[in-house]
């Protein structure tokens, strides 16, 4: 820790050169200088600026992120979730990111596997293939045969990626905690709290058996679904830095004129495709964070394939209910139950005024009223609201943005397989049981009677600790101040005895509360 701002500055001068070698560096010079490091820094990397650079933004930063490696590719992915704080189009370009690097030797790739297995290659495949059929930021993967005979992916961690990513998060904390100590109004960003999402992420990343255990409960919520298949996870053949799973085939789900030469209904692909979207995020709470087209396959019965689990969101039910009923308010065109449900849900500080909230609504949902649902963007429709952050000091909500970042994804390769065509309108009768399910006026009736059943469940336990605590009052079990006992005594002679027997009641209404 000794060296730790020295090694920083260091490292971040190299960040900084490489941002401003590709035309990158201007959406980062303010968070830069916010940070006390402008004059020496910054002047430094503008040496190296390439005059001219071409592209868009977005592009010039992802050819940068590429540029510096495993890390900074892997964060670009989760900056493609913050348009709040990049815009739209940069977020977009960063979506468009290829998690793609030069391999690492198909020998070491099986010195790895036989060390983490520990057994000689040969006692646990038929075969393993030197080439990878991907490489990626974190890993590789190869196709290998069991000795069963089973064809399998095995899935192995870059040789020092763990030093790497060590090293790098070491420099996003260090410039978080100082952003948020000398920008107060980047605060809303909550730089820290991103910089804890992102070594979450790294964390599931890192351990190849968690990113297997987030397959095994995505199967387990689709047990009973066979139009959506994860790959079965060979344990035995599982460990922190090798990750061994069925091998899924198929036609990748952006390639309509495979689809076509094969017979395969297109429509009907995109109606299971927005089901299991919508299964995902509203029924189970758990949905595949990563949805684009290269980890997700159709076979040739039309189900759908998926791999690649390092990337997973989760959304509790009370986020699931907020969504649900906005998506009601704005298609009855109530923005005030709109508003009320941000300010209900602590999306909104409650300082901000609600009436002008209401108005920020309706200016998102009006130009979209009365249009045909195939020209609706919903992702765009949740983007502009969390967009309203800004304006109305909303935090920023990371589970919400990677879930924009998803519905974005799956409109793109609805409409480029049929641009007549909005998926969500084919989830739509489920969208409507779940609402009635949850959200209805029964559900809530049934909520209300469930809670009502529990308080009067508790009646009989209250009543006893009362009197066990009024006993105790009685027999000297909680000491009381004398100036509580004389104020007692006078309460007594003066006829207001009752007063006794409610101060009881409130103390052991407090022992209660307070166990």
């Amino acid at each position: 820790m000794l060296f730790r701002g020295p090694r920083n500055i260091a490292r971040l001068l190299i960040v900084t050169r490489t941002l401003a070698r590709h035309g990158a560096l201007a959406p980062f010079a303010e968070l830069i200088e916010g940070a006390g490091l402008a004059p020496a820094i910054l002047q430094l990397a503008r040496l190296f600026s390439r005059g001219g650079a071409s592209g868009r933004p977005g592009e010039r930063l992802a050819a940068a992120l590429i540029d510096l490696g495993p890390v900074a590719i892997k964060f670009g992915q989760l900056l493609s979730t913050r348009s709040d704080i990049l815009g739209d189009e940069a977020a977009a370009d960063l979506a468009r990111l290829q998690d793609r690097l030069p391999p690492f030797p198909g020998s070491q790739a099986r010195a790895e596997v036989a060390r983490e297995l520990g057994q000689p290659l040969e006692a646990l495949f038929r075969s393993f293939e030197d080439a990878p059929i991907s490489a990626a930021s974190i890993a590789q993967v190869h196709y290998a045969v069991t000795v069963e005979g089973e064809p399998v992916a095995v899935k192995v961690l870059r040789p020092g990626i763990e030093e790497a990513f060590a090293r790098d998060l070491d420099l996003m904390f260090w410039i978080a905690e100082w952003l948020e100590r000398s920008q107060p109004k980047l605060r809303r960003f909550k730089p820290l709290a991103v910089a804890e999402t992102f070594r979450a992420m790294c964390r599931v990343e890192l351990d190849l058996r968690l990113e297997g255990a987030a397959a095994a409960e995505l199967a387990q919520n689709f047990a009973a679904d066979p139009s959506y298949r994860v790959p079965r996870i060979d344990w035995r053949r599982t460990t922190r830095r090798v990750l061994t799973l069925e091998r899924l085939t198929g036609i990748r789900m952006d390639d309509r004129a495979a689809m076509q030469a094969s017979g395969i209904d297109i429509d009907l692909v995109l109606s299971r495709a927005a089901a299991i979207f919508f299964k995902q995020a509203f029924r189970d709470g758990f949905f595949h964070g990563d949805q684009h087209p290269g980890n997700m396959f159709v076979d040739d019965e039309g189900n759908i394939g998926a791999v690649d689990f390092g990337i997973m969101g989760r959304l509790d039910r009370k986020t699931r209910y907020y969504l649900a009923d906005m998506l009601l308010g704005f298609l009855e065109r109530d923005y005030c139950r709109v508003a009320d449900v941000h300010f209900a849900a602590g999306f909104v500080p409650a300082n901000q005024s609600r009436a002008e909230f209401t108005q920020a609504c309706r200016s998102i949902g009006e130009p979209i009223f009365g249009r045909p649902l195939a020209e609706i963007s919903f992702a765009n429709v949740l983007a502009q609201l969390l967009r309203l952050s800004e304006s109305f000091e909303m935090e920023a909500q990371p589970q919400l943005l990677l879930l924009q970042k998803n519905m974005l994804m799956a409109e793109g390769v609805s409409r480029q397989l049929n641009p007549n065509l909005n998926i969500w309108t084919l989830a739509q009768p489920l969208v409507e049981s779940w609402m009635r399910e949850n959200r209805g006026h029964e559900a809530r009736l049934g909520k209300a009677a469930s809670e009502i059943a529990g308080i009067a469940g508790r009646i009989p336990g209250l009543v006893s600790d009362m009197e066990a605590a009024a006993a105790a009052v009685a027999h000297g079990g909680v000491k009381l101040h004398p100036d509580t006992v004389g104020a007692f005594a006078r309460a007594n002679d003066n006829g207001q005895g009752w007063l006794i027997w409610f101060a009881i009641g409130a103390l052991a209404l407090i022992l209660i509360l307070s166990r």
